[in-house]
């Protein structure tokens, strides 16, 4: 069974999809342009095609400023509430600026994002940790290594996790 090749994808086909995908929740500019190449990659092998042509740079870049201008799309914003909310999921600022990074946001953007962000990073580990290892914190130095083996694993900085039980010892 043959299947007559893709369309190729017109500007106000993009910006339809662009729109649905914006219309779900904020993405970066980066990974809205990834989701609308594997969109075209996705509508080809649903038709049995062997392969989709690429969709060309420009018209991934015309859709975004688009969207952009209109207020669909704007990173600032994507960042701030991507912040806001892996931090209310227990990740800390090491594991969200890697993942913020991999989403194609500025090592600087995010640095500054994080800088500016009203998250309380002790108060989180400190939560976190209290949720997994109870309350009190474990005092011996086993107790406390396993609480700082966790915590380091779910992005926190070394200092906000000595602070932890800096606050404690008191």
């Amino acid at each position: 069974m043959s299947s007559s090749p893709t369309p190729a994808p017109t500007f106000s086909r993009l910006l339809d999809r662009a729109m649905r995908i914006l219309s779900q929740r904020d993405h970066s500019r980066e990974e809205l342009k990834r989701k609308l190449q594997l969109s075209s990659q996705r509508a080809a092998w649903m038709q049995q095609q062997e392969k989709a042509e690429p969709i060309p740079d420009e018209l991934l870049e015309q859709v975004a400023d688009w969207c952009q201008q209109n207020g669909w799309l704007n990173d600032q914003r994507f960042t701030e509430r991507f912040i806001l909310s892996r931090s209310g999921r227990g990740y800390g600022p090491q594991r969200i600026r890697m993942e913020l990074q991999q989403k194609g946001i500025a090592r600087d953007e995010v640095d500054q994002a994080l800088f500016d962000t009203e998250v309380n990073w002790i108060a989180c580990a400190a939560g976190l940790a209290k949720r997994k290892f109870g309350d009190p914190l474990p005092q011996d130095w086993a107790g406390k290594s396993k609480v700082q083996r966790f915590l380091m694993t779910k992005g926190f900085l070394m200092e906000d996790i000595q602070a932890i039980f800096r606050n404690f010892d008191d």
